[in-house]
């Protein structure tokens, strides 16, 4: 599970890179019209509602520029905002507040984004058995940070990337030749403390699945009727997830039907950013 200790370890290079894309050799704009370091300070401003994800990242983009920048706020991840509150004060060299503003601000807004479209996905589960899972659709070099966008929304990471686990899909059944033949390669090739999941599109490879003995079952794009009888064929033989066409409006159906988790992608591919603006910034 991401949290705030591996996102310190795992971030800096990512975001280092992210400023050298915005700075390949100089900040022209800012350079012209500031020719002297001069402390300043500026406003951090939700323009609409929702939930903070990110204020650590956010200053630590003006703190690898100026190692003396200092970011004052009341707020924490997980924290929900209104439009219009001044979540902090972030103050620094005005150089590195206009060069590291747009990268700064690209990551809160992100991460804030999908914490508050995970926690609308979240709400829906409140009660439940079923557990709320991302996925690998993540955008490239933002996998750490989004993933643990999804954990401070109110969901849970699946597997972070393809050394974390054994996810058999179509494509491995095919190469493979069947789910039996998968699941016993798997077997005999990953280490003794690795589970075994298997994507299943059928009844037919339900069966399959739990004869070979999957450790968890990921029943594809089914419908409700369908789910429920893979759920009845399995019986507690292994456990059980749902992804493919999961909506918000269908999580309390499937909930219903008993599976122990399910999976979206629109967690992390398809949650706006919540619109955060840097403003009045003046000399201090």
């Amino acid at each position: 599970m991401m949290n705030q200790v591996t996102m310190k370890l795992n971030t800096d290079e990512y975001i280092l890179h992210a400023l050298k894309e915005d700075i390949t050799s100089e900040d022209v704009s800012t350079n012209a019209v500031m020719r002297e370091d001069r402390l300043g300070e500026a406003d951090l401003l939700a323009k609409e509602d929702g939930i903070m994800c990110g204020l650590t990242v956010f200053a630590r983009v003006f703190t690898l520029l100026d190692e003396n920048a200092v970011f004052e706020t009341e707020y924490k991840d997980g924290d929900y905002v209104t439009k219009g509150t001044r979540i902090g004060v972030i103050r620094g060299d005005i150089k590195a507040l206009l060069s590291g503003e747009r990268t700064a601000l690209n990551y809160l807004q992100r991460m804030s984004g999908i914490a508050t479209y995970t926690n609308s996905y979240a709400k829906e589960l409140e009660g439940c058995h079923t557990k709320l899972l991302d996925t690998r659709k993540t955008t490239p070099n933002m996998r750490p940070f989004e993933k643990y966008a999804v954990t401070v929304g109110g969901g849970c990471n699946h597997r972070y990337n393809l050394s974390d686990g054994v996810l058999l899909k179509d494509n491995h059944i095919g190469a493979a030749g069947s789910v039996t033949k998968a699941v016993k390669m798997a077997r005999e090739y990953a280490p003794f403390v690795r589970k075994i999941e298997v994507e299943v599109e059928t009844l037919e490879q339900v069966k399959e699945a739990v004869e070979a003995g999957a450790d968890i079952i990921m029943l594809d794009n089914m419908d409700n009727e369908t789910m429920k009888k893979a759920v009845a064929l399995i019986g507690g033989k292994a456990e059980t997830e749902c992804s493919g066409n999961v909506t918000k409006e269908r999580l309390k159906e499937i909930a219903e039907i008993g599976v122990d988790y399910v999976s979206s992608g629109a967690l992390t591919h398809s949650a706006p950013i919540l619109d955060i603006s840097l403003k009045n910034l003046k000399p201090v």
